[in-house]
């Protein structure tokens, strides 16, 4: 990696710190003119300019920086939230003021609200409803099994995953209609990245599906309004209800927007994980012997071993790929000097691929998180659910939900996709480029 600036850098404004190098016009007219992703933008500048580099793309005032040194990402993220701010996030249009998109005060509240139903014991309550979900999917894979019928490996994890937030929120198993409704949440997020800037002519562009998702919604809060608890007990939206009894904020909007919240961030995230290490597995077939041959069922080695799995998918794919901020201030970034009102990305999928922090880092290679030196230890090398007060709230139920359906699933099947997608979609988060569609076969044959 080199570190050699371009043409300009970042002033000084802080009075500390010194410039950062900023990439030539050059390079950013050349990926323009190829109409490249803004991955591979993001990659040349890392690769050029180092771990804290910046570049214009339009008439900005100041130019955009990109973080990518874990020293750097650690102060944007863990040490200075308050310097370096989330604005308005991209799924507003679909989470309206929902804690992933709410900022200040509201978000601080919003967040207490929900942060002990997703540690300790809050998680302990929903471990049956996610085993729930999991069984089920595990007999749709028996019977796919059984008759040799293909089946579409996204679809299955985003039921799965989808099953396991819905008896999480309403104590009731996803039922085919409302699944089928839900499918619209997809549809936006998938949608997202290219509507119209103008936020009328994007509301507008997805209205049918955004009003199938607020009828699911409406649905959802007056049944457990007026009625009893479902099969598991209360779930997340009586929380939400509850609240709203203590707090005035808590309008019916905002426990909608709540609601929608959870159902994106609680199943998106972790069907696309769970379709990546599918794919990885059909690359590196011996990683899942590996995992199976570290203990046996239910044992705390195999379940190290199968976690090791989808923390290293996290490493190539991670939730959120890249985090924007902007600096309410100046203030310096590992050393350099960074202007007030400069928009940041912090890219954990740059740094999680970066061969300085991790050897050979294209390489599919779950050891990294089971062997003593394995991984890195710097602080901001590895943070696939962000880092500091604005992680992802829902981190650890992602990753038991995971867990738990892979110790269902691999050891009784391995996947054959009939092809395998040659490229990655970056949206708002990573997405496989293709279709996903297998067959299965009885495990050691």
């Amino acid at each position: 990696m080199t570190t050699e600036a371009g043409t300009g850098s970042l002033p000084d404004a802080s009075g500390a710190g010194q410039p950062v190098p900023e990439a030539d016009p050059a390079l950013v007219e050349r990926w323009r003119s190829r109409g490249g992703e803004l991955v591979e933008l993001l990659s040349e500048v890392r690769e050029r300019l180092g771990g804290v580099a910046a570049f214009r793309i339009g008439p900005a005032p100041a130019p955009t920086v990109l973080v990518t040194d874990p020293e750097a990402v650690q102060q944007a993220l863990a040490r200075h939230p308050d310097r370096y701010v989330k604005r308005s996030h991209r799924a507003r249009l679909l989470v309206g003021d929902g804690v992933l998109s709410a900022t200040g005060e509201a978000w601080k509240r919003q967040r207490r609200v929900l942060q002990a139903q997703f540690t300790g014991t809050g998680m302990r309550r929903y471990e049956e409803r996610i085993a729930g979900a999991a069984r089920t999917t595990a007999a749709r894979w028996a019977e796919y099994a059984r008759t040799g019928r293909s089946f579409d490996v996204r679809r299955e994890m985003h039921r799965f995953a989808l099953d396991s937030i819905w008896r999480s929120l309403t104590g009731y198993a996803l039922d085919d209609g409302t699944e089928g409704q839900l499918a619209s949440v997809t549809a936006v997020v998938a949608a997202l990245p290219t509507l119209p800037s103008d936020a009328t002519d994007a509301r507008e562009a997805v209205a049918a599906d955004l009003a199938r998702i607020d009828a699911v919604a409406r649905y959802a809060i007056e049944a457990a309004r007026g009625g009893a608890p479902g099969p598991d007990g209360p779930g997340l939206l009586h929380v939400l209800l509850d609240a709203a009894g203590a707090h005035p904020e808590y309008t019916e909007q905002l426990i909608r927007d709540e609601l929608v919240t959870l159902l994106v961030a609680g199943h998106e995230t972790t069907a696309t994980t769970l379709t990546w290490l599918y794919l990885l597995l059909d690359r590196y077939p011996a990683c899942r012997e590996q995992a199976l041959a570290a203990g046996g069922d239910g044992s705390a080695p195999r379940r190290q071993a199968v976690q090791a799995l989808v923390h290293e998918t996290l490493r190539l794919y991670p939730s959120a790929w890249i985090l924007p901020r902007h600096a309410a201030e100046a203030g310096t970034l590992a050393g350099y000097a960074v202007e007030a009102g400069s928009d940041l990305l912090v890219c954990p999928y740059l740094t999680h691929r970066d061969p300085g922090l991790w050897p050979d880092p294209e390489r599919f290679d779950p050891r990294r998180f089971t062997t003593p030196d394995g991984r890195p230890t710097r602080p901001g090398s590895y943070f696939p659910f962000g880092l500091g007060p604005r992680a992802c709230l829902g981190a650890q139920f992602a990753l038991r939900e995971s867990t738990v359906l892979l110790e269902q699933l691999l050891p009784a099947h391995t996947v054959a996709f009939d092809a395998v997608p040659a490229k990655a979609a970056y949206g708002i988060t990573v997405q496989p480029d293709g279709p996903t569609t297998a067959t299965l076969r009885a495990a050691h044959t």
